[in-house]
């Protein structure tokens, strides 16, 4: 079985040392483990994938199809997340099989996919940080837009004008971090640098896509 990618929770920062004893600033996460709910594969669906699930659910929290899905997998609760992860063969693959950190190398870099901490309605000041006007008494103009069109030629605002709106609160993929420690027996990885979200926010951990080295 190689599939490398869990579902995991981010714990927070901390900062240990490396094997050249250099102070490292790290991601806690806690990745899975992750049982494999459901497998999909190109006769049925269309497409080579597994459903990997990841921490539990209280029974009174899930729907009856949720524990009939569950069931299906031969678990006993509910997991209260699912995600699939793309294959290019799932022959190796069975339904029950359990994904752990034991699938990662400690100095490899992997891929953190997770969802960015929510700003709420934003200006364009701290949104895309726009220079904004003079700061001194009077000019009526200090974190406000400024213009954002012409006249007559085109007569209207071009597309993908930056303008004050929702800020955070997307889908981002931080690339090529490092692997600095694994501690399989709390289901522990320790990421070189930040990754998106808030502490407690699920995050999805992969062995990166762009950074390995050629064959």
């Amino acid at each position: 079985m190689s599939i490398s990618t869990l579902i995991g929770k981010k714990i927070g920062m901390t900062q240990v040392y490396d094997a050249q004893n250099v102070l490292v600033p790290v991601t806690v996460v806690e990745a899975g483990p992750c049982p494999v709910v459901q497998i999909k594969t190109t006769q049925t669906d269309g497409y080579n994938a597994v459903q990997l699930g990841f921490s539990k659910q209280k029974s009174k929290n899930a729907s009856k199809a949720e524990k009939s899905h569950a069931a299906k997998a031969g678990l006993e609760e509910a997991p209260r997340v699912l995600s699939e992860v793309r294959l290019d063969d799932v022959a190796s693959v069975k339904v029950g099989d359990v994904v752990t950190v034991a699938e990662f190398k400690e100095g490899q870099l992997v891929d953190v996919i997770g969802v960015t901490k929510g700003k709420g309605f934003q200006g364009v000041v701290k949104r895309f940080r726009v220079g904004g006007g003079p700061a001194s008494h009077g000019s009526m103009f200090h974190r406000r837009i400024g213009s954002i069109g012409m006249r007559q030629t085109p007569g209207r605002t071009w597309k993908n004008q930056a303008m004050p709106g929702h800020m955070g609160q997307v889908r981002v993929t931080t690339q090529n971090l490092t692997l600095v420690k694994i501690i399989p027996e709390k289901n522990l990885l320790l990421v070189k640098g930040a990754i998106p979200g808030a502490n407690g926010d699920d995050v999805i951990v992969r062995t990166a896509i762009k950074g390995q080295p050629k064959k």
